[in-house]
């Protein structure tokens, strides 16, 4: 990457010539409330993810995920679009951005009113049961888990170092980057399973450890490869899953600009870099395109 004088106005141009597809990462939604894996400084939160395989091999680790995300769901689903979230949808609907594909799962793009979005993660919004397929709302489920457990209280709240910021109260326990809160024990907390068929429920997300499917991998590889330009608001990149295209549109001759707090492993292939506020950067460029 080279030195630019005027990165903002350079990213200013690249929007105003259209055809952008937009990647967008965990770092878009922390103004919203909701943590990163990495924080402005790049380095990792202590916080310990939840796999697929310790999710689809225990009963007990279910357990744990879902006490712990019933509590967190509460947060996730009160969170609302920040600036950055609405400046996006805002380039959406001037026809200069044709595409998101974000690496959240908090569906908070399509609430600031985004259309065009791939969520590569999934989505916190929808359970799916691996025995049978079946797909069903979040809210459903939180009302069953509210009913499966009328008098279960969380014990030995934790705040992990980092993530203290991420309280939506005082005195309510942490969020985690995935949803989740820090629990010492989730003992008594009964879990329930699909209706149609018995199964196991899991979020309808991409779990450490599991693969995100071929068919929306390949979609966002089309979106990319029409593109204009690509701009990466708000991920270091750390993951795979987004770095990889990055890298196809530096194949390609495609322009990468990159918006984000902290270094990112897409730095080298960047055009332009600027490190800044997302809210503040994406309104302020909403604004200079009139």
């Amino acid at each position: 990457m080279d030195d630019v004088a005027d990165p903002f106005g350079v990213m200013v141009s690249t929007l105003a010539d259209g055809g952008v597809v937009v990647l967008s990462g965990a770092g878009l939604s922390t103004e919203s409330g909701i943590p990163d894996y990495r924080g402005p400084s790049g380095q990792a939160r202590p916080a310990t993810p939840m796999t697929y395989q310790a999710f689809t091999g225990s009963a007990a680790a279910r357990q744990r995920y879902w006490a712990r995300s019933h509590l967190g769901w509460r947060h996730i689903a009160g969170a609302l679009p920040n600036a950055g979230h609405r400046a996006v949808a805002a380039l959406e609907r001037q026809g200069l951005v044709t595409a998101v594909i974000t690496q959240n799962v908090d569906g908070l793009h399509q609430a600031a009113g985004a259309a065009a979005v791939t969520e590569l993660h999934g989505s916190l919004h929808q359970v799916t049961c691996l025995g049978c397929g079946q797909l069903t709302s979040r809210i459903s489920l939180d009302e069953r888990l509210r009913a499966a457990n009328p008098s279960w209280q969380p014990s030995g709240v934790m705040v992990p170092p980092g993530l203290e910021e991420t309280r939506p109260q005082e005195g309510a326990p942490a969020m985690n980057p995935d949803g989740d809160v820090a629990l010492e024990t989730t003992d008594g907390f009964v879990v329930v399973d699909c209706l149609a068929c018995g199964g196991v429920l899991k979020p309808d997300v991409v779990f450490f450890g599991e693969s995100v499917p071929r068919p929306r991998v390949d979609e966002c590889f089309s979106r990319v490869s029409a593109a204009s330009s690509l701009i990466v608001l708000g991920s270091s990149l750390t993951v795979f899953s987004g770095l990889r295209y990055v890298r196809h549109a530096d194949k390609l001759g495609i322009p990468v600009v990159i918006v984000n707090q902290g270094p990112t492993r897409g730095d080298p292939l960047a055009s332009v870099r600027l490190d800044a506020p997302l809210g503040d950067v994406l309104t302020a460029a909403v604004t200079a395109l009139g």
